[in-house]
């Protein structure tokens, strides 16, 4: 299984503080879909999926150097790690099941990401779906299990579940580069106490954590650290 594409992450994001606008100026995203039925899944299993999803598509062999889809993720981390989450439930999600992707499912919580490519050119099938609606009730899922990398998401900051979900897919994608993962991890996600995310900050800081730095787009300001990644004890 080829790493190539997670090496472009480490060598476009990893200790950049600014990353540039596509070479051709074609925007391009990965769609995140979350399944929100109207019996609503848990907020951080949720999360947990997207995270695990968006890494999943990466170390795909598809995606592999000699893989249908390596050409199209290649492109796609050269430019931007944009990932845009939209929802959807019953034939709508059942629909975007046939289009390239992987899906992930975690305790009842299912996420699909699907192949990146231009955002003004998107399937039907997913074009339809709503980018907005994805706020979730809080949840307390307890400690992260003993061992398992831990994306902790900003307390200071609020973030939609869709905007959360991109952000914590950036972050496994960030990690496994670091990391050199060809597979794809139990990632947990959890919010820390404020003392607890400054310490993590640091952490980052000092490169002894991955950092997440959001680019500003939607909800957060520009440069605003969203993500800490860490391996629980």
């Amino acid at each position: 299984m080829s790493t190539s594409v997670l090496d472009a992450v480490v060598r476009r994001y990893v200790g950049v503080r600014e990353v540039f606008p596509e070479a051709d100026g074609i925007v391009r995203a990965m769609p995140v879909v979350l399944r929100i039925e109207r019996e609503l899944p848990g907020r951080t299993a949720l999360l947990e999926a997207a995270a695990r999803a968006a890494l999943a598509v990466c170390v795909d062999p598809r995606a592999g150097a000699e893989g249908e889809w390596h050409d199209q993720v290649l492109t796609w981390i050269d430019g931007r790690i944009r990932k845009i989450a939209r929802r959807a439930r019953g034939a709508h999600w059942a629909a975007v099941q046939e289009l390239p992707g992987v899906t992930v499912s975690v305790d009842g919580a299912h996420a699909r990401a699907l192949l990146p490519g231009p955002v003004d050119d998107v399937p039907r099938s997913v074009a339809r779906l709503q980018i907005g609606g994805t706020d979730l009730p809080t949840d307390d899922p307890g400690p992260a299990p003993a061992g398992a990398p831990v994306i902790w998401l900003n307390p200071t900051v609020t973030m939609t579940v869709g905007k959360a979900a991109a952000q914590v897919g950036h972050a496994s994608m960030i990690d496994a580069a670091v990391r050199g993962l060809v597979e794809v991890p139990d990632y947990a996600v959890r919010v820390p106490t404020r003392e607890r995310w400054t310490a993590l900050q640091a952490d980052a800081d000092a490169g002894a954590a991955v950092a997440v730095r959001d680019a500003g787009f939607t909800e957060v300001d520009p440069g605003t650290v969203t993500c800490v990644v860490t391996v629980s004890g």
